[in-house]
C-alpha cells in the first residue's frame, strides 16, 4: 500500500462519541478530585498509622499537588503532540497504581510514592478534559464545557468529602483507598475503547515544533496573569476544602467527621453550581472579566466569612461556603482567557501552565498551614493524633482571605477578551 494510502479514513468521529468522550474526560477529573480531597477525611488516621503531625500530613497530601503541578506543562506539550487517548488512558492506571501504593503503603515514604503516582496520573485529568473540548469541540463551547468540568470535578470532591468520609470511619482507609483504584482500572478501560485523537490531516498544514507551543504561551503575559487569578481562586478550595477544613469544623463546633466533612462540602456544592454557571454567563455575553470581578469578591467575603464570622450552626457555615465556592468557580475563566490569548496549536501548552500554577497552590499552602499549626500546637494528643485549637486553625487560615484579594486585583488588570481567539 501506498504512503497516501492512510489518507482514505476520512470520517469524522460521531457527534455522540466525541460528547461520550468528552464526558469520560471530565469523569477522569471527577476520579482526580476525589483523589485530591481523601486525605481530608483521613487526617486522624494518618497522624496515628504513620506517627507524624500536622506539617507532615499536610506534606503527604501535597505530594499530590507537587506531581500534578510540576508535571503540568510537560502534560500540556504532550497533548498538544500526542494528543489525547493514550496519554489518558495510561494516566488513569497510573492513578490506579498509585492508589493500591497508597492503600498498602507501610511506612511514610511509600505513601508519599503512592500519592506522587497519583498526583502525576491526575496532571492529565483536567488538563485532558479542556484539550479534549480544544480540538474537537466548537470555540463558543469552551468555557461552557470547562464548567461542566469543573461542575463534575467538584461532584468528585463532594463524593471525596461525606461518603468517603463516612466510609473510611466504617471500613477504614486502606480498603476505601483499595476500592477507589478499582473505579480507576475500570475507567482507563473505557477510555481506552473510547477516546480519539485528532487525525494529523485535520491539523495545521505545518505542524508545530514540539515546543512551539509551549513558547508561545510562555511568551503571553495575559496567559500569566490568569493562571494567577486561577491560583487565587482555588486556594481556599485546595487548602480548607482539600485538607484543613474538615478537622478544623470538627475541632471549632464539635462536629463529628462525617458531619464537618459535610458541612465543608457545601464549598465544593457552590462550586459545582457556579462553574457550569459562569462559564455559560461568559459565553453567553462574551464576557470574561466581569464574571472574573464577581467572583473574585464572592470567593473573597466567603472564606473569610466562613473562619471569621461567628456561627449559629451548620446552617450559617454551610451557607458561606456556599458562597465561597460560589465566587472561586469564576477560575474556570482563566482556562477561557488564556486559550484566546493563544493560537489553538499552543492550547495543551496553555492550559498546562495555567493548570500548573492552579494547583501549585495547593502543594505551598496545604503544608504551609499544617507547619503553621504545628507551630500552635500545645501538645494535645488524642490516640496519637495532634489536636489544633480553634484558634490556631484561624490564625493559619488568615492567608486565604489575602490571597483572595489578590485575585481581584488581578480581575481588574486583566485584558478583557470578548471570546475571540488569536488566529497565528
Amino acid at each position: 500500500m501506498s504512503q497516501n494510502a492512510p489518507s482514505a479514513p476520512t470520517a469524522m468521529p460521531s457527534p455522540a462519541l466525541l460528547g461520550i468522550g468528552w464526558f469520560l474526560c471530565a469523569l477522569f477529573f471527577f476520579y482526580a478530585f476525589v483523589q485530591r480531597v481523601a486525605p481530608s477525611v483521613m487526617v486522624d488516621e494518618l497522624m496515628r498509622d504513620f506517627a507524624v503531625g500536622g506539617a507532615l500530613v499536610g506534606n503527604l497530601s501535597a505530594f499530590y499537588y507537587y506531581a500534578y503541578a510540576g508535571s503540568q506543562i510537560p502534560v500540556g506539550v504532550m497533548l498538544d503532540r500526542f494528543g489525547p487517548r493514550r496519554l489518558i488512558t495510561v494516566a488513569i492506571a497510573l492513578v490506579a497504581v498509585g492508589s493500591v501504593v497508597f492503600a498498602q503503603a507501610e511506612t511514610l515514604w511509600m505513601a508519599y510514592l503512592g500519592r506522587m503516582l497519583i498526583g502525576f496520573g491526575c496532571a492529565f485529568s483536567f488538563a485532558g478534559a479542556l484539550n479534549y473540548a480544544a480540538i474537537w469541540m466548537p470555540p463558543s463551547r469552551f468555557a461552557t464545557l470547562g464548567g461542566w468540568a469543573q461542575m463534575l470535578g467538584v461532584i468528585g470532591g463532594i463524593t471525596g468529602q461525606a461518603p468517603l468520609g463516612a466510609a473510611v470511619e466504617a471500613f477504614g482507609w486502606r480498603p476505601m483507598m483499595l476500592v477507589v483504584g478499582l473505579f480507576g482500572a475500570v475507567l482507563a478501560l473505557a477510555c481506552g475503547l473510547i477516546l480519539r485523537d485528532r487525525r494529523r490531516a485535520d491539523d495545521a498544514p505545518a505542524r508545530p515544533r514540539l515546543l512551539a507551543g509551549l513558547k508561545r504561551a510562555a511568551g503571553s503575559g495575559q496567559v500569566w496573569l490568569a493562571a494567577m487569578f486561577g491560583l487565587a481562586m482555588t486556594s481556599a478550595m485546595l487548602a480548607f476544602g482539600g485538607l484543613w477544613g474538615v478537622p478544623y469544623v470538627m475541632q471549632a463546633y464539635g462536629f463529628h467527621k462525617a458531619e464537618a466533612a459535610l458541612v465543608v462540602s457545601m464549598l465544593f456544592i457552590g462550586w459545582g453550581i457556579g462553574a457550569p454557571l459562569f462559564g455559560w454567563l461568559a459565553d453567553r455575553y462574551r464576557r470574561r472579566k466581569l464574571f472574573m470581578i464577581i467572583g473574585a469578591v464572592l470567593s473573597t467575603v466567603g472564606i473569610a466569612a466562613a473562619v471569621y464570622l461567628p456561627h449559629t450552626g451548620a446552617i450559617t457555615l454551610g451557607a458561606t461556603l456556599v458562597v465561597q465556592g460560589l465566587g472561586a468557580c469564576s477560575m474556570v475563566l482563566c482556562f477561557a482567557v488564556g486559550r484566546e490569548n493563544t493560537p489553538i496549536w499552543a492550547a495543551g501548552a496553555t492550559i498546562g501552565i495555567i493548570n500548573g500554577c492552579v494547583v501549585g497552590s495547593g502543594a505551598v499552602l496545604q503544608p504551609l498551614l499544617g507547619w503553621v499549626l504545628d507551630l500552635a500546637w500545645d501538645g494535645t494528643l488524642v490516640e496519637g493524633a495532634r489536636v489544633y485549637t480553634a484558634a490556631a486553625y484561624e490564625r493559619a487560615f488568615l492567608v486565604l482571605p489575602v490571597i483572595g484579594v489578590f485575585g481581584l486585583i488581578i480581575a481588574l488588570v486583566i485584558r478583557e477578551t470578548h471570546a475571540k481567539g488569536v488566529e497565528e
